[in-house]
């Protein structure tokens, strides 16, 4: 596989997005969102993905957080998109369960050019901190309809809002690096039966 990066900007009326990711790398990270519990999210993709990932935003935090997460959601997007070009030689599906204490998710994803995205995740809390749990599926929506992803998250079981949160994203950056994964036996081959993804 030829190198896997790429670089997006996105310059809107409530946000200002930059998003570097190398699908290659050992993890590391740098975050500038103005929202500390995405950066802590983010994190873990990075470090579970074994994606090296960079992403600054100047987002209208004056108002609320919506716009800023939705926006690094599609960024982010848009970058993974970018970098895994034509898919050739990937593994395609990751999956991945990640408990944390009580707390037990579950992330099923698929390359597949359709986006899709079922979210089956109940926080006991409206807000970890002052981040608003909603905001959760608004960041996983605008992924998966840039990254041209379907992709399937459950919360098996949990009572911990913050724990719930790191599962999920835990097992988001597992199943990211197994689906990216190149697949000796698949060199120079798209993974499907219509030849294109």
């Amino acid at each position: 596989m030829s190198e896997r990066k790429a670089s997006v900007a996105r310059d809107t009326l409530e946000t200002q997005i930059q998003v570097s990711v190398n699908l290659d790398g050992s993890g590391s990270s740098n975050f500038e969102t103005g929202v500390p519990f995405l950066d802590h999210m983010m994190d873990q993709i990075a470090r579970h993905g074994m994606i090296d990932l960079d992403i600054k935003c100047k987002g209208d935090l004056h108002i609320d957080a919506h716009h800023t997460v939705e926006d690094i959601g599609i960024s982010l997007g848009q970058a993974v998109a970018q970098a895994v070009g034509d898919k050739k030689g990937i593994r395609r599906y990751g999956h991945a369960y990640v408990p944390l204490d009580e707390a037990l998710s579950r992330v099923v994803l698929d390359f597949s050019g359709r986006p899709g995205l079922e979210f089956h995740v109940d926080f006991p809390r409206a807000s970890i901190g002052s981040f608003e749990t909603d905001l959760f599926y608004e960041f996983f929506q605008g992924f998966v309809n840039h990254a041209q992803v379907s992709m399937h998250v459950d919360t098996l079981r949990g009572r911990n809002s913050h724990h719930i949160a790191e599962t999920v994203f835990k097992a988001f950056g597992r199943a990211l690096r197994m689906a990216l994964e190149a697949d000796t036996r698949m060199q120079g081959v798209i993974p499907s039966t219509k030849g294109a993804l």
